[in-house]
């Protein structure tokens, strides 16, 4: 684990026991053995969904993209805003936005 992922453990710890897992160059952040939001390059991503994610779009967050044979791929994950590192009542309320947009997406 990194240390900013072991930091997102606190950051995240209003919503229950947060896990990391490495995967492909990154971390899984995971809830409930959901994954609600990945890390790449020391950045953020919460998961997105059709319900959420306008609120994403009118802050400017940026989606996470990777490159795949040449082409650029767009996942359903987005940039988490800065403010949930300083806030643990915001931290929460983007986390249980990703979180329930990970419990919509299992169904």
């Amino acid at each position: 684990m990194s240390d900013f992922t072991e930091y997102l453990k606190e950051v995240f710890q209003a919503l229950g026991v947060v896990t990391v897992r490495k995967m492909f160059g990154g971390y899984g952040i995971y809830l409930d053995g959901l994954m609600f939001a990945l890390v790449a390059d020391d950045e953020l991503y919460l998961k997105v969904d059709k319900i959420t994610l306008n609120q994403f779009e009118e802050k400017k967050l940026s989606p996470f993209v990777y490159t795949k044979k040449g082409k650029p791929i767009k996942m359903s994950y987005y940039q988490a805003p800065e403010e949930i590192y300083e806030d643990p009542d915001v931290a929460s309320v983007w986390g249980k936005l990703a979180f329930e947009a990970a419990l919509r997406g299992k169904k």
